[in-house]
């Protein structure tokens, strides 16, 4: 049974659309990369595959059960078996990394236990926080504030967040925008080689889309909210991936960026 299949899900604000009807399945313990240019859709799916915004048509099925028939109840009960990763974490700034980083335990977690965490993390979960972060290598940040951390650290938290967290589902978007090439590889890594051992199903958004198509073994492309290619990466590259970017590549270029030296061809990203 796959894990998530959704069947002519249509995704939609007031009268815009943002993603057209689509069919999709991802298997238990897959990893999947999403990518397409911006305002494509790929965040919006993200949040539909979190249960956090409602189809305006379609069904959308996680562990077999058609999510928006259930109770709301129900339907926060299935919420516990999946976590998103946003682009931008919404951070407390004055809350304690250590803390950050174990919210992501909160779902399932017994009164006792999520006070423990929320205030006085006891000496495992601290452990559990500290390695998490050190394999992001910000294992000295754990008591520091979050506004002490920057862009690129915040991100790594609500990485080390999914670290900890106890979902099987993993929904991460964008999670390498604030890093720098080198990083984002490793951090990337680190986020699958996880996923592979703990056996989570991972749905990443990336717009690293050479870093997409060298370590994901399926790769799901949106083009103005329409599912563009679903497939092996190695089938996607030259007409294909310039048709994909060409709202992209058609843009005339920001005025602050006129300095900044010609991005690589899409075409030779996926070879």
């Amino acid at each position: 049974m796959p894990l998530l299949e959704l069947d002519g899900l249509h995704l939609q604000a007031g009268t815009r659309t943002l993603v057209e009807p689509l069919s999709l399945r991802i298997e238990p313990g897959e990893q999947v990369a999403l990518i397409g240019a911006s305002g494509a859709g790929k965040t919006s799916l993200l949040h539909a595959l979190a249960l956090a915004l409602q189809p305006a048509a379609g069904t959308l099925r996680l562990a077999g059960e058609d999510a928006w028939s259930l109770s709301s109840r129900d339907r926060h009960r299935l919420r516990r078996t999946l976590m998103l990763a946003p682009q931008h974490p919404p951070l407390p700034p004055r809350q304690r990394v250590a803390t950050a980083v174990l919210a992501g335990r909160l779902p399932g977690a017994s009164m006792a236990e999520s006070l423990r965490m929320l205030f006085s993390p006891d000496e495992a979960q601290a452990r559990l926080a500290f390695e998490a972060l050190d394999r992001l290598e910000l294992g000295n940040r754990l008591w520091s504030r979050v506004d002490q951390l920057s862009g690129g650290e915040r991100q790594r938290v609500a990485i080390a967040r999914l670290l900890v967290a106890r979902a099987g589902l993993w929904l991460v978007d964008e999670p390498l925008s604030a890093l720098d090439p080198q990083r984002a590889q490793r951090v990337l890594s680190v986020l699958q080689d996880t996923a592979r051992a703990q056996d989570r199903t991972l749905i990443c958004s990336l717009h690293q889309v050479d870093l997409a198509c060298r370590t994901f073994p399926r790769v799901i492309a949106l083009r103005r909210g329409r599912l563009y290619y679903d497939g092996p990466p190695q089938d996607l590259g030259g007409r294909r991936l310039d048709e994909l970017y060409d709202d992209l590549l058609n843009e005339p270029p920001a005025a602050e960026a006129d300095a900044l030296p010609p991005a690589a061809p899409p075409q030779a990203m996926c070879r």
